[in-house]
């Protein structure tokens, strides 16, 4: 594979897909946009119509199907200014770029890839008046779309406003470069002088976050990628969803988070997948999911046992507990509102269900005291 990684966003240049099967996906490329590259491309067994990485990126007329909503955990709420969402005290996120590597087919935000969408700012400098404006937040996470494919040059004038800020800390970015264009890392030492700069001269910490699916996006390029990563004093994590036919089998899922493991990347989410409009194909049941996380959890080292499985709802992250033959048994691990802080929540099983809202019976719920510190 050649450093030259070419973008597509047009079916026609995927030379493997047959004629009729590209026109007959045009209306589904007409409602969710498409974007792959040679790279990604060349990690799909062309001759396998179920390959999960094949999945992952290439359109399937299954996303017609109506479900869901753009917006599921509707983030518009929680936009302050053109750009940030404050959803946590601590935390804000700053929505950087509407362009990823690739468009994930399963993307809760693939509403940012619309025409008529316009919630990324571009011009970052009303969310940073904001993030001054509060010194509550001590970290802030860059997302979008992939703040990577920014150029470097503008990757920096972020960070440095940031570093720039005494009462942010922390800075995250998320992405997916390094599953999906690794070159994008490995090629530009500029970047990783950036990465090591923050480090180590702002008295601040970065943390890359990344979204590695499956096993073979784990290639050597990648892995070449992540050991350069490492060498600027950043940390790296991961989280990724449970999608149906593409991680939700015993050995596919331990095997990622083994070898996420092994490579020092230790997996952080597990996802429940959102009910985004598009997306039902993707979508696992919760209570089946649970006995896969628990079964895997029982077979791997604490590092990847640690993984917390959750759903990233309106009201904040839910953590999946567990279940008895009647019961669930869920946890708010990070809340939006102070009242639900803590809360452990207990309802009767729905075996249909596929997210918080499809949990109508609730037999009980404890909340925590909290403490107040002086």
């Amino acid at each position: 594979m050649g450093r030259k990684v070419k973008y597509i966003i047009d079916l026609k240049f995927i030379d493997q897909l047959p004629e009729k099967k590209k026109e007959e996906l045009k209306e589904v490329t007409e409602k969710f946009a498409f974007r792959t590259n040679t790279y990604y491309n060349s990690l799909i067994n062309w001759d396998d119509p179920n390959d999960p990485i094949r999945k992952i990126v290439i359109p399937t007329m299954e996303e017609l199907e109506v479900w869901g909503k753009l917006d599921a955990s509707n983030e518009s709420k929680y936009m302050k200014v053109h750009g940030l969402e404050h959803k946590y005290p601590d935390t804000a996120l700053l929505l950087v770029t509407d362009v990823c590597g690739i468009y994930c087919r399963f993307c809760f935000r693939k509403r940012l890839f619309m025409n008529d969408n316009d919630e990324v700012a571009r011009d970052v400098s009303e969310g940073l008046e904001y993030i001054r404006n509060h010194p509550e937040i001590n970290n802030v996470l860059l997302t979008g779309g992939d703040p990577l494919v920014l150029a470097t040059f503008k990757l920096e004038k972020i960070l440095k406003a940031l570093a720039e800020i005494p009462h942010v800390r922390i800075v995250r970015i998320g992405s997916k470069m390094l599953a999906v264009n690794p070159f994008r890392i490995i090629d530009d030492p500029a970047l990783l002088e950036l990465f090591k700069w923050f480090n180590t001269e702002t008295g601040k910490k970065l943390y890359l976050m990344n979204h590695f699916n499956h096993p073979r996006e784990l290639t050597d390029e990648a892995k070449k990628a992540i050991e350069l990563v490492q060498k600027t004093g950043t940390t790296l994590t991961n989280q990724t969803p449970i999608l149906k036919g593409i991680n939700d089998d015993f050995e596919t899922l331990k095997t990622l988070l083994e070898e996420l493991s092994f490579t020092g990347v230790p997996p952080y989410y597990l996802f429940q997948c959102r009910p985004t409009a598009g997306n039902k194909a993707y979508s696992t049941p919760i209570e089946e999911t649970i006995d896969l996380v628990e079964a895997i959890r029982s077979e791997v080292s604490g590092l990847a046992a640690r993984v917390r499985y959750v759903m990233s709802h309106e009201t904040g992250k839910i953590e999946i507990l567990g279940k008895t033959d009647e019961l669930i048994f869920f946890r708010y691990h990070r809340a939006a509102a102070s009242e639900n802080r803590g809360k452990f929540m207990i309802y009767k099983r729905n075996p249909e269900a596929h997210w918080f809202d499809d949990y109508n019976e609730l037999v009980g719920e404890y909340k925590v005291t909290l403490l107040e510190v002086s």
